[in-house]
């Protein structure tokens, strides 16, 4: 039986040999860690409410990432966010099942576009805290600086990644958790380097985005009921400055919206759909 998909964006590298840039071939997918929280977060979500299975084999649930422009219509949000950068022409869909939102901005968006959007916001990376045990993440923790740097993925290209200081958001998800969460400072351009600390109880400081737009992080934190807090330019900059207040913010009603009517308790096993581009 076929069954529904947890769309996530997980693309395959391109490989471009010769002067002419043809595509060869395709290599290994890039794995970031903030777009696998996505399925992950979703399994958990659903044992944690006592079902198991995707169950509706035609539609598709979208839940982290900046991924609505992947949205066909008809399929199930939870707490998805538009994509700054994205051409709003690519959002084709004309209707969508909305339980969900990242924050406001996007629930803007849709509503201009006429579909119905409750007012319930938040990212549900926001939920590791209450969906990973520290004692399984301690099989993951590692002797490492009390300062975690998380770039955005597109950013990594400017660090150093032989400073033990950053953590590459390629790696292990369970391993990144980990890292995060026994950070005494999370200084971050990754949204979900932000998210995961905030979840956590970490202190953080933002860097600014080389490569992003500033809409989904804005998008964020008005969801969560905060500004966009100041951006230091550079990790030693921003290690100096204060960090963000602690995260006031409820999950309950994030995940009280999760669409446990999709799901059933037949079958552990998930069909998932991952998105190139």
């Amino acid at each position: 039986m076929s069954r529904g998909r947890i769309v996530h964006w997980n693309p395959r590298k391109r490989i471009l040999p010769g002067p002419l840039g043809k595509i060869l071939r395709l290599g290994p997918r890039v794995n970031n860690f903030g777009d696998l929280l996505g399925p992950e977060v979703v399994s958990r979500s659903a044992r944690l409410l006592g079902v198991d299975t995707l169950a509706n084999p035609s539609n598709d649930l979208l839940a982290i990432g900046s991924i609505m422009h992947f949205a066909r219509t008809g399929a199930t949000v939870w707490g998805t966010g538009v994509n700054g950068k994205m051409d709003p022409r690519l959002h084709t869909f004309s209707d969508l099942d909305v339980r969900a939102v990242r924050g406001p901005r996007t629930r803007q968006f849709l509503q201009q576009r006429g579909i119905h959007v409750p007012p319930v916001f938040g990212d549900p990376g926001l939920l590791v805290r209450r969906l990973w045990r520290d004692d399984e993440l301690l099989a993951h923790r590692t002797e490492s600086p009390p300062v975690a740097i998380v770039p955005n993925l597109n950013d990594l290209p400017y660090f150093n990644e032989s400073d033990p200081r950053v953590v590459d958001p390629r790696g292990p998800l369970d391993e990144i958790l980990a890292r995060i969460r026994w950070s005494d400072l999370v200084v971050a351009s990754s949204l979900h380097g932000l998210i995961v600390a905030h979840s956590f109880g970490v202190p953080t400081v933002m860097l600014r985005p080389r490569s992003e737009s500033l809409f989904k992080y804005e998008d964020y934190f008005s969801g969560v009921g905060q500004d966009l807090p100041a951006l230091a330019d550079d990790a030693e900059a921003a290690i100096r400055m204060q960090a963000s207040p602690a995260l006031e913010w409820s999950g309950d009603p994030l995940l009280e919206a999760f669409p446990i009517d999709l799901f059933s308790a037949s079958n552990p096993r998930w069909g998932r759909k991952e998105v190139a581009t």
